[in-house]
Order: C-alpha cells, then structure tokens, then sequence
C-alpha cells in the first residue's frame, strides 16, 4: 500500500518528536487563515505552546539565538496546525511553501535574524520536504504582541480537492 502525503507529513513530524498543537483562534480582529484561489494566507504565529506564550523577551538580551531559533520552530508547528484547519485536516493539499515573513524582537545592533527565522524554514522544509522550500524575509523589530520574541507569517500553495 502507498503511504499518502498526508500521512508521510505527519510521520515526519513525529520522527522529529513533534505534535502538531491544536490551531488557535484569532487573538483580534482578523482570520487566522484566508484562501484565496490557490494560494493559503496565515496570519502571524507566535511561540505559543500548552496554553502559554514561550521565550518571551528580547533576542539578544533576554533570548539566546538558540532559544529564539526554538521559538521560531514552535511558532512554525502553530504555522502549520493553521495549514491543517485550513485544509480540512489534510496536510497533503500543500503543494508547496511559498513565503515567510518572520519578525524577531531584537537588540538594535542585533544582525543574526536569519539565524533565528531558520528554526520554522528547517521546520518547513523537514516535514514537507523539497515543496517546504520558500522564499523568506527577516527582520528585526522594537517590540511585538504579549512581549513574544519572534512571529511568523506565511503563504502556501495549496490545492483544491476536498477530503471526503
């Protein structure tokens, strides 16, 4: 029997020791995920893992680039659990990773932003293999919602069949 992609993706999570947290609501006024033709819009992620924010604080005062790449790992699990709701529980549907936008709240001379964003592009490009590679900026920020250290944006290629 031949291993459907949504099952190889969920594999790949739990060889990794990952769990996929459930997707949370919107924490104002906007959608967590909007789809537009092909194309699957996630809104900011943040670390949020067991009902809390994690690695609050500032990279590069507070936060080691270690942590923040942790942060940024966690924050794309949140990513990815938006990609799943969105498409009906069925991982499979991506077609590729196209974007991330992630914000890292940082020093001012602070330089190692990819360093820490590459904690959710090597989260992408495991569980997705060759389509989890995407285009990506990194930039560092003043402050950022509930005092967490990164957030992340994405845009993925996602087709239209339906599970039924």
């Amino acid at each position: 029997m031949i291993e459907d992609v949504n099952s190889i993706f969920e594999r790949r999570l739990a060889e990794m020791n990952l769990r996929l947290p459930p997707a949370l609501p919107a924490q104002g006024c906007y959608e967590p995920w909007v789809v537009t033709g092909g194309l699957l819009l996630i809104s900011g992620q943040g670390p949020f893992r067991d009902g809390a924010f994690v690695h609050n604080g500032v990279v590069g005062r507070d936060i080691s680039v270690a942590q923040g790449y942790e942060a940024a790992q966690i924050a794309g699990l949140n990513l990815i659990a938006q990609v799943k709701a969105a498409c009906n529980g069925d991982l499979g549907r991506v077609i590729r990773a196209v974007k991330l936008l992630g914000f890292v709240r940082s020093v001012e001379h602070f330089t190692e932003h990819p360093d820490v964003i590459d904690g959710a592009s090597d989260l992408l490009e495991n569980v997705f293999g060759a389509c989890g590679k995407h285009s990506r900026s990194a930039i560092g920020v003043a402050s950022l919602p509930f005092g967490i250290c990164v957030e992340i944006e994405a845009i993925f290629q996602i087709s239209n069949r339906s599970i039924d």
